[in-house]
C-alpha cells in the first residue's frame, strides 16, 4: 500500500472502506456546501512568515486546554455516528485520544455509550456532547450520566436546535436509524471488512439514548423520538439550567458572533468554540477561521476559546493559535483515520497533525506553542479576516 503521508490519504482510503451512505454523511455541507468548502480554502488562504537562522533543537508542542495539560492544543470533536463509521468507533477514537494525551469528546447521538467510553479507558477523563432536547427529564439524566462517568468538560451545542438540509444525506436515506434501502445494502455487501465487525460488535444503536429515554427500548421507537425531540425552543435561559446542573467545565459550542460569544460568556461558559457545525447547518455562514478574530476580541483572556470546522492539517492549527484560539477540535480528520485505518488510523491521523504542527512551527521561527501569535502569518495577505489585517 502507498505510505500514508498526510490526511488527504487517509480520507481517501476512508471512503473506499466505508458504505456510502455514512461516509457521506462524515463528507456532506448544507444546501450548496459553499461554507463548507470554505471552512477548508480560508485556512488555504493564509500566509506564513518563514523565519530563519532560529536555534530549533529543542521544540515542544504541549499546551493545556481547560486547565488540562495535553501533548498538543487539539481535542478530538463530537461526532454522531462514529461507530458507524467503524464498529465501536467511539471506544476505539477515546483509546487513541488517551495514548496520544489529547481530549476525546463523546457525541450525544453516539453508537457506544457514555459507559462504554468510561470503561474502555478505564476511567480516564474525556468530555461529553450534550444536545438540548424537549425531554429535560433525559436530558438531566444525560448530565447525571456523563458526571457519573467522570467527564470533566460539558460540550453544549447550540448552532442545531433544527438541522440543515444536506442533500447527500436526503438523497441516501440517513436518517436516526438509517433507512436500509436496496442500494444501502447492496453498498454495505461491497464492504466486507465494514460488514464483518458490524456483525461482531454488539454496539450498533444509539447507545446514550436507546434504553435510557422514555419509550425508546429498540431503534425503531428511536425514529418516532429523534423525530420529535431536538428543541427549537432553546434560549439562553435552557442554558442557565444546564450551567446549575454541571458544576465542572462547560463548553459552549457553535458561536460565530462576537455579540453571542459575549452572551456565552456571560452565562458561565468556561470556553467557547467557534463552529458552524463543519458547514453542515447554515449555508452561506462564515467559516470557522474567518469569524474567530473578532470572537476572540469579543470575550478577552476571561473565556477560553477553541475553534472546529475545516480543521485538515498541523498547518491549519497552527492557524488557528495565531488568530487567538487555544485549541481546536478536529473532527472529520479523526474519521478518515477511523474509517481508513480503526483505533491505528486515529492514531495515525493525530502524528500527522502534530508532525505538521511542529515543523510548521518550527519554519515559522517558534519552538513552543506559547510563542506562537499573529506574527507568524503575512499581515498583507488580502484574504485575512480583516480584524487581523488592520
Amino acid at each position: 500500500m502507498t505510505p500514508i503521508t498526510c490526511i488527504e490519504d487517509l480520507r481517501v482510503l476512508a471512503r473506499r472502506r466505508v458504505p456510502k451512505m455514512f461516509y457521506d454523511y462524515v463528507d456532506v455541507g448544507s444546501w450548496t456546501e459553499s461554507t463548507y468548502r470554505a471552512n477548508e480554502t480560508d485556512f488555504q488562504r493564509m500566509l506564513l512568515r518563514q523565519r530563519v537562522a532560529v536555534d530549533l533543537t529543542t521544540r515542544d508542542t504541549r499546551a493545556t486546554m481547560l486547565d488540562r495539560a495535553v501533548s498538543m492544543p487539539v481535542a478530538i470533536a463530537p461526532t454522531g455516528l462514529t461507530g458507524m463509521v467503524r464498529a465501536d468507533g467511539e471506544i476505539l477514537a477515546a483509546r487513541a485520544a488517551k495514548r496520544f494525551g489529547i481530549p476525546f469528546t463523546l457525541s450525544t447521538v453516539s453508537i457506544c455509550s457514555i459507559e462504554d467510553i468510561a470503561d474502555a479507558t478505564d476511567g480516564h477523563p474525556f468530555w461529553f456532547q450534550l444536545y438540548m432536547m424537549r425531554d429535560r427529564n433525559f436530558v438531566e439524566k444525560l448530565i447525571r450520566r456523563a458526571h457519573a462517568a467522570h467527564c470533566d468538560a460539558l460540550v453544549l451545542t447550540l448552532d442545531l436546535p433544527i438541522s440543515g438540509q444536506r442533500h447527500k444525506d436526503l438523497k441516501n436515506g440517513l436518517t436516526a436509524p438509517p433507512r436500509l434501502t436496496l442500494l444501502n445494502l447492496l453498498n454495505m455487501a461491497g464492504k466486507p471488512g465494514w460488514c464483518l465487525r458490524m456483525l461482531r460488535t454488539p454496539r450498533r444503536t444509539f447507545g446514550n439514548i436507546v434504553g435510557h429515554a422514555e419509550g425508546v427500548g429498540d431503534m425503531a421507537s428511536m425514529a418516532d423520538w429523534s423525530s420529535r425531540n431536538y428543541d427549537p425552543s432553546m434560549t439562553w435561559d435552557d442554558i442557565a439550567w444546564v450551567r446549575r446542573l454541571w458544576d465542572r467545565k462547560l463548553i459552549l459550542k457553535g458561536i460565530l458572533d462576537p455579540e453571542d460569544a459575549a452572551k456565552a460568556q456571560r452565562a458561565g461558559a468556561d470556553a467557547i468554540v467557534v463552529s458552524n457545525h463543519g458547514g453542515r447547518q447554515l449555508d452561506g455562514a462564515p467559516s470557522s477561521i474567518r469569524a474567530l478574530p473578532a470572537i476572540v476580541d469579543a470575550v478577552g483572556a476571561r473565556t477560553e476559546v477553541h475553534l472546529d470546522s475545516g480543521v485538515r492539517s498541523g498547518q491549519d492549527v497552527l492557524k488557528a493559535l495565531a488568530l487567538g484560539a487555544r485549541g481546536v477540535f478536529i473532527g472529520r480528520a479523526m474519521l478518515y483515520g477511523l474509517g481508513a485505518l480503526g483505533e491505528a488510523g486515529v492514531t495515525l491521523a493525530l502524528e500527522i497533525i502534530r508532525k505538521e504542527l511542529d515543523l510548521t512551527m518550527a519554519f515559522c521561527g517558534r519552538t513552543a506553542i506559547g510563542q506562537v501569535d499573529a506574527d507568524v502569518l503575512l499581515r498583507d495577505t488580502p484574504e485575512l479576516p480583516r480584524a487581523l489585517a488592520a
